[in-house]
C-alpha cells in the first residue's frame, strides 16, 4: 500500500506485482483527469509506502464462501494479517476461467479449515490481473509500456 502524489495530486493505491520481480500500479480515468494526463504522457509521481497494509476489497464470491463457512474460518480470516487476506483475494482474482475461480474459492475455504493462513501455492511475484496478463506477466505494448 502506497500514499502517492502524481502531478501534485494525492491518492492511494496497491502497488501489484508485475510478473518480473517489479510492481505496476493502476491509473483509473478520474486519477487521470484529475492529475491532467492520458496515457503516453509523462507525470511526476511520487511514492511513499505506508507502514499498514489497507483491507482489499473481497469479492462478492468470496465474501459469501467466508459468511457461510465455520465459525472456525471466519475466526481464521479475522486473525490473519491484511497482507494475508490481500493474497487469498489476489489468488481467486488471478483467473478469468469460472470453474477455476470458483475451485479456488473452493480451496481457499479447505486450506483455511486445515489451518492455513495463506495460499501456499500462490507465486507473489505474478501478476494477479487476468485482463493484464499473459501467463503470469504483464502484457507489453509494442512501445514498452504497459
Amino acid at each position: 500500500m502506497s500514499h502517492s502524489m502524481i502531478n501534485g495530486i494525492e491518492f492511494q493505491t496497491v502497488l501489484e506485482p508485475d510478473g518480473n520481480l517489479g510492481h505496476w500500479m493502476r491509473v483509473d480515468d478520474a486519477l487521470q483527469r484529475a492529475a491532467g494526463i492520458s496515457a503516453g504522457d509523462t507525470a511526476t509521481v511520487d511514492i511513499e509506502m505506508t507502514a499498514d497494509w489497507s483491507e482489499p476489497g473481497i469479492p462478492p464470491d468470496l465474501a459469501t464462501a467466508l459468511a457461510t463457512a465455520p465459525l472456525q474460518i471466519q475466526s481464521l480470516w479475522n486473525e490473519i494479517t491484511p497482507m494475508a487476506r490481500w493474497e487469498w483475494v489476489r489468488w481467486v482474482n488471478a483467473t478469468r476461467n469460472p470453474d477455476t475461480r470458483r475451485r479456488r474459492v473452493d480451496v481457499s475455504i479447505s486450506k483455511m479449515q486445515n489451518g492455513k493462513r495463506r495460499p501456499c501455492c500462490f507465486n507473489l511475484s505474478a501478476c494477479t490481473d487476468p485482463d493484464l496478463s499473459k501467463n503470469g506477466k504483464l502484457i507489453e505494448s509494442g512501445d514498452g509500456h504497459t
